[in-house]
């Protein structure tokens, strides 16, 4: 079953790269010929999501290559990675367009709004369909184990959509008005929108680098969750981390009651599927100790 989604998730995530590229080409071109920075604007951002869909498919490829000897985790870390890079030139691109709009309203040039605003509907349906693919990989997706690359690639595009609204509106409002200047204010709020996909995307790629614990978690609730757990006297040394987005590893001491020694795999058992049931976690590194013993190492 999980083969089966990860095949429909990369062909969604291609035939998104496609569609995203063509819509690239368009608004590139179209932007170039009706002078609109703002339509330029939303090509950059249509770019970004062509890397962004572009490095999300050859991350999620390496990503399912079987662990070896130099890499006991495997190559999931490959997507963390992928959503940085993409947050990093997010935040790249958005100040070259705020850079490209100061200078369009110090210096205005002619805008051709009809075939802008053509165009930018065009987009918009386009980036409406390749949302709408995306999102629905998220939907099929346990919302605990989320992919973060197919969130930041599913961002860029939405944030794109809002983009393209944002052209659209202005286009309209050339055409009434004849007002250059709307044409670089729309691309600074396309600008305000990469950013802010930026800083999400960064932050959350930096987190999981960082083996900060998940968000979706709460060590108390996990450490008050195994103390729960029958024949368990104390809890210490607890560590939650992300190996990627949707795999979540822990290690923990646990401390038991008296118990015969048949009972402590029971034990281990019972802790290592209340984690999974309970919290999503399913790579579990759990030693126990019992009280006034040697301690004994044990792996789920």
């Amino acid at each position: 079953m999980k083969e089966h989604q990860n095949q429909s998730l990369l062909n969604s995530f291609l035939f998104s790269l496609i569609l995203t590229s063509a819509i690239f080409l368009a608004e590139l071109i179209g932007g170039i010929f009706t002078r609109s920075l703002a339509l330029i604007s939303d090509a950059a951002h249509v770019f970004l999501d062509v890397f962004a869909l572009g490095i999300s498919y050859i991350a999620l490829r390496l990503s399912a290559l079987p662990a070896d000897h130099r890499h006991s985790y495997g190559y999931h870390r490959l997507e963390v990675l992928a959503a940085l890079a993409n947050g990093v030139t997010l935040f790249a691109i958005a100040l070259g367009i705020f850079y490209e709009a100061i200078q369009r309203i110090l210096h205005p040039v002619e805008i051709k709004s009809g075939t802008m605003l053509i165009i930018a509907i065009i987009g918009l349906a386009a980036n409406i369909l390749v949302a709408v693919i995306l999102g629905r990989e998220q939907h099929h997706t346990d919302h605990a184990r989320k992919d973060i690359n197919l969130r930041s690639a599913y961002l860029h595009v939405l944030g794109d959509s809002i983009s393209s609204l944002g052209v659209i509106l202005a286009a309209v409002l050339i055409k009434v008005t004849g007002l250059p200047w709307l044409d670089p204010a729309a691309s600074i709020l396309i600008g305000c929108i990469i950013l802010t996909g930026s800083y999400r995307v960064t932050r959350e790629a930096t987190h999981i680098l960082l083996e900060g614990t998940p968000g979706h978690i709460h060590t108390a609730k996990v450490q008050r969750a195994i103390a729960d757990v029958p024949a368990v006297s104390q809890v210490h040394d607890l560590h939650i981390w992300s190996i990627c987005s949707g795999n979540v590893a822990l290690s923990v001491h646990v401390v038991l009651r008296d118990t015969e020694s048949g009972e402590t795999a029971t034990v281990l058992g019972a802790i290592s599927r209340m984690l999974h049931d309970e919290f999503g976690i399913d790579h579990s590194t759990v030693q126990i100790e019992s009280q006034g013993c040697d301690c004994l190492p044990c792996e789920s």
